[in-house]
């Protein structure tokens, strides 16, 4: 939705608000605003229910921060229904220099908001695990105890060194899991390594202690 094709402004960013418009669709107005007769001389995908014509109520443009480089924002703004926004602006000037249009952006943001939601409900706090129903399961435990060693280093499975092998293999032997029956086969492949190395690290576990 346009001002008259006439308009020099219009012919040199209507490309560039159609292509933002068309990227971030549905969820994104973008408004081109006159700041000489301070009115909206064209909208995208209008969230706000404004109007080519309607007044832009700009404000003072001198009055803007200098610092900000002609571009502002991100900021939140707010829709009639309830929906936040959150908006950029950029003071488009002329050839020599003069304030010629504002060009927004206001993203809704509702659809991330609601993401955010989903995704807080599946990372609450669970309740406490039943124990009895892991008290046999060596497999829980020694993945347990590998998965908080690399939480803890940051590092994943397959990058840990040597000797944080070692320290692992340690844990797991105090948890007595390298006392249960076949329980190498099932280590070496948690660690992602050969069982030839892992019997050479607990060799080497074994002569240190």
């Amino acid at each position: 939705m346009i001002r008259g094709v006439n308009d020099d402004r219009l012919r040199l960013w209507s490309p560039v608000c159609r292509a933002v418009a068309a990227l971030l669709a549905p969820y994104a107005e973008v408004v081109l605003h006159d700041v000489r007769t301070d009115s909206v001389l064209g909208v995208w995908n209008p969230l706000s229910r404004r109007s080519v014509g309607d007044p832009s109520l700009l404000g003072e443009l001198d009055r803007l921060d200098p610092t900000g480089e002609d571009v502002y924002g991100p900021y939140e703004k707010s829709l009639a229904d309830g929906r936040r926004l959150s908006s950029v602006s950029a003071l488009l000037r002329d050839a020599d220099g003069e304030p010629s249009a504002v060009l927004c952006v206001n993203l809704d943001r509702t659809p991330m908001e609601q993401a955010a939601a989903v995704l807080s409900a599946f990372a609450a706090p669970t309740q406490p695990r039943p124990e009895p129903l892991f008290e046999q399961d060596w497999t829980e435990r020694m993945r347990q105890i590998i998965g908080s060693f690399v939480r803890e280093r940051g590092t994943p499975v397959d990058r840990l060194t040597r000797e944080d092998r070692l320290a692992v293999l340690a844990e797991l032997d105090r948890a007595g899991i390298l006392a249960v029956r076949r329980a190498a086969p099932a280590v070496a492949a948690a660690l992602k390594t050969s069982r030839s190395t892992l019997y050479a690290l607990l060799a080497e576990l074994r002569n240190d202690t």
